[in-house]
């Protein structure tokens, strides 16, 4: 019997994803494990090893096609054996059905009904226009559109997602915007440059990021001095190690250690109530060629300076080189975005779905400082004083974007100042010893 090669899940709120290019061609053996083919997500760009053992079969998503999550897009099996099932319908097992989260397509549904295939489930599910999937759930969302306007064309009427995308571009044309009139006439001077799958991903990320968190920014300033130091101090040893420590993993260990006592910031919103996350999971941004990925280091809060250090590396480099295994940018409860690497001050950053905040580090730079001595009880801390002195000291600015439905101002703050707490009074004994 051949075994179908299903389009895998690479996140948790990845519906989808587009065949970049295929490794092998039907009638290629292939191993188990063997790359099989490259896909990319809104996520990630990554490569699919083969389920099983034999010869490709038969390839049913082109380069280029976009496929939902649990759809059949090949077939592996022996090279005596038809991809094209005959004979009396069989029974499709547990291994075989898509998940609840990630129902077939349209058109992988009408593949199976061409080979004969009976879809059976252990339980009852919705049926017909009583089921929407995910993926059509989130696009009519995002675009405001009722379900019960559009016609189904799936199973006992259900709407599809080409049915709703349909429906939407139907609706464009009958209103146009003028922005997209606009964009389509270009002058002489012009070109067009199309968007890349990534970053037309990251705009939709980012788009409906800002539609549903009401984001709110506090931002506090920290004195980097005793974290420049330590740095300063330990770059040569961790250099010794085949570490380069730069000041990511120092956020890193502040953020992780106010998490613990913080444990809204550590959180996601449901209408059912808020989630917390026992564990502290901090996704890093970084910067690719053509866009930007958060992947995730897990348990941050149980490891050494050291093994920060090393995490972040290791995770840097694997995202630049396109080495990023799925698993690394799953399940993160909390982001840090270091914009300052390329020189910026201040950023708002916009919140990483579904966690509750991210925090912008800004650049590290010298700045004069009022540094006031003891005050006496009547006196204003405020007003000038004899014991006020100018200091040059290492700043730095810390964006704190918020999730209003989940943290208030006061209590935003609160953990913004234990974060800068941490970083200003730098304990390096605990976390520069080890190596998690």
């Amino acid at each position: 019997m051949p075994t179908p090669v299903k389009m895998p899940q690479l996140g948790e709120t990845v519906f989808e994803g587009t065949v970049a290019r295929w490794l092998k061609r039907p009638g290629d053996a292939v191993e188990r494990q063997e790359p099989l083919l490259d896909i990319t997500t809104d996520k990630i760009d990554t490569e699919v090893p083969a389920p099983a053992a034999g010869v490709l079969l038969e390839i049913l998503a082109d380069e280029g096609v976009t496929v939902e999550v649990g759809a059949v897009i090949a077939y592996i099996g022996d090279e005596r054996e038809s991809p094209v099932q005959t004979g009396p319908k069989r029974e499709v097992g547990a291994h075989e059905a898509p998940s609840a989260d990630a129902p077939q397509s349209h058109e992988s549904r009408g593949i199976h009904e061409s080979r004969g295939i009976e879809e059976t489930a252990p339980v009852k599910k919705p049926e017909g226009r009583a089921f929407v999937s995910p993926v059509v759930a989130r696009i009519s969302a995002e675009n405001n559109v009722d379900l019960a306007e559009v016609t189904g064309t799936g199973r006992q009427g259900r709407v599809t997602r080409k049915d709703l995308l349909a429906f939407i571009d139907a609706r464009k044309r009958q209103v146009p915007a003028p922005a997209a009139q606009k964009d389509a006439a270009l002058a002489d001077d012009e070109r067009l440059q199309p968007h890349s799958t990534i970053r037309k991903a990251i705009a939709e990320h980012m788009v409906r990021s800002v539609r549903i968190s009401p984001h709110v920014v506090t931002v506090h300033e920290a004195d980097m001095t005793a974290v420049v130091h330590h740095r300063a101090v330990h770059k040569e040893l961790f250099a010794q190690k085949e570490i380069g420590l730069t000041f990511t993993p120092y956020f890193v260990a502040a953020v992780a250690s106010a998490l613990r006592n913080h444990q809204t910031v550590n959180s996601r919103w449901t209408d059912a109530g808020l989630v917390l996350s026992r564990r502290i999971h901090v996704g890093v941004a970084v910067a690719v060629a053509d866009g930007l990925v958060v992947p995730v280091i897990r348990d941050a809060d149980e490891r050494s300076l050291q093994g920060l250090a090393r995490a972040v590396n290791d995770l840097a480099h694997r995202a630049r080189h396109g080495e990023l295994a799925p698993d690394d940018l799953r399940g993160g409860t909390f982001t840090v975005t270091n914009h300052g690497m390329s020189g910026s001050l201040l950023g708002t950053p916009i919140i990483n779905q579904p966690q509750a905040a991210i925090l912008g580090i800004g650049n590290i730079t010298k700045r004069a400082v009022v540094r006031s001595g003891p005050v006496a009880p009547s006196a204003d801390p405020l007003l000038p004083s004899a014991d006020d002195t100018i200091s040059i000291r290492p700043m730095c600015y810390l964006s704190f974007a918020f999730d209003h439905r989940i943290l208030d101002g006061v209590s935003a703050d609160k953990f913004l100042v234990d974060v800068v707490s941490r970083l200003e009074e730098f304990d390096a004994s605990p976390l520069a010893e080890g190596g998690a």
